[in-house]
């Protein structure tokens, strides 16, 4: 556990300052204060390193959270920045993980300063499909690794949100509507993503009849999202409480005897093009055994499936045609970036100038980079679910990277007040702009 630094009311910390209201608001920001203990886990960067360097610091277990083409980002305590100096490496301090939490009482159900559980998330969802009958519908598209093993687990929910006419929100590609679908906490401690997620469900539903582009978009347009594609992992971050875990995987612990690092990264073990990733099962890219051999990822893949005609060929090649519909979005933290397929190799997707000027449209409302693996953040990946809705059904697909890599909304764990004030009215505009698109995103 490291020394939580809470903001007080005659305090400031790095980054916020403490208006004389006693609420907080961001400024510009310093350099991070090194750790207050040795044992708190910060991120470091280590340069000057090759592809092949990288995959072998993983394969020893390190937690490297992000590679900058030669730069990697490696989450751990003074313990193993000491590590990596013994293999000769030169870590350098560059963020804190954990940010500021209020010294203010916390609602039931919430960790962190605010960020909901997952069983807080199952509430709300239940309560917004009760309410809006005429404009929900809430599905269970399949179980979480525990559950199938009878060790609790959960439910994958998905909700649909559309001005419901006959016909709408049912699991079948042959939909009158065109569709955008949204997931979020494929990696459990990418925090931030799911509360974007349930923002955007309570903007629509609460915007139609009022607002005139929520209007529009739910009069033609079906919306569906799943908050959570990794209930289990989140369950394991928010046990932490105001220490949140750095859990990133599912919890399928039958690869090896890995400890708090046993599980499959559930975006490296999609059906498509899997097999380029870690074959290490202590790894945080571990692909798993097989393609879509995790329940989360079936659940995501049979549901996109149910919900998106097949509108591109079998080659790698084969262009989904201009009057294509459909839109897949996936959320994770961090960088600012709008990443377009494809994500396993270098090679030029087929519609990628059509996936560019899209993404590009998407900038315009949070100001993210848009470009390729390659462009962005400087690697490959195997078996993730962008490249599985687009390479196998033609639909335009994107991940946004969520907030920047420093600072109080940086990180896997942005402080709360950050949502609201920052990450999600920064990608409110890109999630419309997304979802509008949904009937030509390739411009037919």
């Amino acid at each position: 556990m490291h020394m939580k630094r809470r903001l007080v009311a005659a305090g400031v910390a790095f980054g916020v300052a403490a208006a004389t209201t006693g609420t907080v608001a961001l400024t510009a920001q310093a350099d991070p204060a090194e750790p207050s203990t040795s044992t708190e886990p910060v991120t470091w960067t280590v340069d000057g390193l090759s592809g092949t360097d990288v995959a072998e610091l993983e394969a020893l277990g390190f937690d490297v959270a992000h590679d900058h083409g030669g730069e990697a980002q490696i989450i751990g305590d003074e313990a193993v920045a000491d590590e990596l100096r013994a293999l000769g490496h030169e870590p350098a301090f560059f963020d804190t993980v954990y940010k500021d939490v209020p010294a203010t009482a916390q609602q039931e159900g919430t960790y962190y300063g605010g960020y909901r559980t997952v069983d807080a998330i199952e509430g709300h969802l239940q309560d917004v499909a009760d309410a809006n009958p005429s404009l929900t519908r809430l599905y269970d598209i399949g179980d979480s690794w525990l559950k199938t093993q009878g060790e609790g687990g959960h439910d994958v929910l998905a909700v649909c949100v559309t001005a419901i006419a006959a016909g709408d929100c049912e699991q079948d590609p042959d939909s009158t509507k065109p569709r955008f679908s949204l997931i979020a906490q494929i990696h459990a401690r990418e925090i931030a993503t799911g509360e974007i997620a349930l923002r955007w469900i309570d903007k629509l539903v609460a915007g139609y009849g009022t607002d005139a582009e929520v209007t529009d978009l739910l009069d033609t347009t079906e919306v569906w999202v799943v908050p959570v594609v990794n209930p289990d992992g989140v369950d394991v971050v928010a046990s932490g409480g105001d220490d949140p875990v750095l859990q990133r995987k599912n919890l399928n612990d039958s690869a090896g005897n890995c400890g708090s690092r046993a599980g499959i990264d559930l975006n490296r073990n999609s059906s498509f093009e899997w097999g380029g990733d870690s074959s290490y099962p202590c790894a945080e890219t571990y692909q798993g055994a097989s393609g879509a051999s995790e329940p989360e990822t079936r659940a995501v893949e049979d549901w996109l499936r149910a919900l998106h005609p097949d509108q591109r060929g079998e080659g790698q090649d084969d262009p989904a045609p201009g009057d294509a519909r459909d839109v897949f979005l996936t959320l994770h933290s961090y960088g600012e970036y709008i990443i377009v397929p494809w994500g396993f190799t270098s090679d030029a997707a087929p519609n990628d100038a059509a996936l560019r000027a899209l993404g590009a449209s998407m900038s315009d409302s949070n100001g993210y980079f848009v470009g390729t693996n390659d462009d962005t953040v400087g690697y490959s990946t195997s078996g993730t679910t962008d490249d599985m809705a687009y390479g196998e059904l033609g639909v335009a697909s994107f991940t946004f990277e969520v907030g920047p890599d420093f600072g109080n909304c940086g990180g896997f764990f942005p402080a709360f007040s950050c949502v609201e004030d920052t990450l999600w009215p920064e990608n409110e505009g890109a999630l419309m702009t997304a979802a509008q698109a949904a009937a030509a995103p390739y411009g037919g």
